[in-house]
């Protein structure tokens, strides 16, 4: 079984802090992939008011906040189970389900092998391939979905590559693993960011999969880690009940409910954040691409991974130029399949990506 090797997560801010000797409080993380913007502007005013509401223990079944989360969606209020974190979701589905054996699309994100591991199951990677610009091969793909797994999961659009399973594909896979009993986990953290959304979320084909789970939270695209709420979707009722029956009550505090309830429903907030991601996402690639020092891979998410093709530079190299610049990108070589050439980072406001931009063409 592979296994990630640690690394700065863009969350580990005090770690840097120590290693470093730099305030957290003036590094700008490129690596952690949160939206820029900060929270919703909406929902700052609105839970001022709403502060009160830790007096009182929240609604059981949280349906206000499903609600919202299913006019946001369009899933069917009774399809949502909502979470501390899709972390905690991902966690309970692994002890009810206790998968034997899991394929992973890969590179990505550790936790899923994690929870897997502790749930008793291994798990084997399916390879993006960079000759094909890490973008699934489903003809090959779907050749290696047979009755020896039980669980299949993807992140899409996947961290840290920053490609996507279009709607269409993921139909073809999902009939395969239908065939072979095959549960799918979608995780779908960043698919807010892709330019074409109904091109690629899977939210559509849950009315029609009885044996898929979509996966999301609010730590990316609404920048609220802190919050803790993530929420899942699926067609399978008893799965809803299964996971409802499981979890404890009440995993998601008065304010982080009353904040769902807002964040959801900023119709402005929400086009921003697609706009400047948009703007930042074109703009950067290009210019990345011009240099003739990097491999620019094609990002549906928030962010970009880059090959460096300059003889004499690691990615260990442009994260340490750039960390004591005060700025913190991801150095990927502790992914799956990747190496110390490949390094990530995520779009943040114009001045601030120029800033970065400049950082790196000094070693580039």
């Amino acid at each position: 079984m592979l296994k990630h090797v640690d690394h700065f997560h863009g969350s580990d801010l005090e770690k840097i802090e120590q290693v470093y000797g730099i305030k957290k409080e003036e590094i700008i993380s490129f690596s952690a992939n949160v939206n820029p913007l900060g929270i919703s502007p909406l929902m700052r005013e609105a839970l001022l008011e709403r502060v009160d509401c830790i007096t009182s223990y929240p609604d059981r079944e949280y349906t206000a906040l499903r609600r919202q989360i299913g006019a946001y969606t369009g899933a069917p209020l009774e399809h949502i189970v909502v979470g501390n974190g899709s972390t905690e979701l991902i966690s309970l589905f692994i002890q009810l389900e206790h998968p034997r054996k899991a394929l992973i699309l890969g590179p990505t994100y550790s936790e899923y092998e994690r929870e897997i591991s502790l749930g008793g199951g291994t798990s084997l990677y399916y390879p993006l391939q960079e000759e094909n610009g890490f973008v699934l091969d489903i003809t090959d793909f779907r050749t290696h979905l047979n009755e020896s797994l039980d669980l299949l999961v993807i992140c899409n659009p996947n961290n840290p590559t920053s490609s996507a399973v279009p709607q269409h594909a993921m139909r073809q896979i999902l009939d395969e693993c239908k065939r072979h009993d095959i549960y799918v986990i979608i995780d779908e953290t960043y698919v807010e960011f892709a330019p074409d959304y109904h091109a690629v979320t899977s939210i559509p084909l849950t009315q029609y999969y009885n044996n898929l789970v979509i996966l999301r939270g609010v730590s990316k695209f609404f920048a609220s880690p802190g919050l803790r709420l993530g929420y899942g979707i699926t067609g399978s009722e008893d799965l809803i009940k299964r996971l409802n029956s499981r979890k404890n009550p009440w995993t998601i505090n008065s304010l982080a409910a009353a904040a769902g309830e807002l964040m959801f429903s900023d119709r402005d907030y929400i086009a921003r954040t697609k706009d400047l991601t948009a703007q930042e996402r074109t703009r950067i690639c290009q210019t990345l691409s011009s240099w003739g020092t990097v491999k620019v891979y094609d990002s549906l998410a928030n962010f970009v991974l880059l090959r460096i093709e300059k003889d004499g530079v690691t990615a260990e190299d442009l994260f340490e130029h750039a960390i004591r610049r005060k700025m913190m990108i991801r150095n990927c070589s502790t992914f799956p399949f990747l190496d110390n050439r490949y390094v990530r980072f995520c779009f943040m406001k114009p001045e601030q990506n120029d800033m970065l931009l400049k950082c790196l063409k000094e070693l580039l």
